[in-house]
């Protein structure tokens, strides 16, 4: 596996390559620069290289009022997948999500991204909902560990 560098975005820059990997792995919810400064403004967000190279990108959400799991998702570029960076990903993620103190812990996956859901099965996460958002659109699954 590569040796990973994995930072929190501090400048547009480093959150423009977050938005980059999320609009990679997620087109159907591609967001605006705008939008990934409100969410680093509420969760926890990581940018993930291979030395100087973009390979990934974390979301680790803390349990609110409309569910006591946390949230974590890990999205790793096509390219770099197999080689093990999602599992270290994962595990550093679970492991902040844990200090959330959560019941249970969830993840969201567009179907579409079929290594991302296979990735969250082989894991032990089980769907628990999903949302399509509009007619004959790609459904977003939401999986969880732990107590459904």
């Amino acid at each position: 596996m590569p040796a990973l560098r994995i930072t929190t975005p501090e400048d547009d820059a480093t959150l423009e390559d977050w938005r980059l990997v999320h609009n990679t792995v997620v087109p159907d919810a591609a967001m605006s620069l705008d939008e990934a400064r409100e969410r680093l403004g509420r969760y926890l967000l990581e940018v993930v290289y291979d030395g100087d190279t973009l390979v990934g990108c974390t979301t680790v959400r803390p349990p609110d009022a409309d569910t006591a799991a946390a949230t974590v998702i890990v999205r790793v570029l096509p390219q770099w997948r197999g080689r093990g960076i999602g599992a270290a990903l994962y595990d550093r993620a679970m492991g902040q999500a844990a200090r959330h103190g959560a019941p249970a812990v969830e993840t969201v996956v567009w179907e579409a991204n079929e290594d991302g859901v296979r990735f969250a099965r082989s894991r032990g996460f089980v769907e628990v909902d999903r949302y399509v958002p509009e007619p004959g659109a790609v459904a977003y699954l939401t999986l969880r560990l732990g107590p459904a």
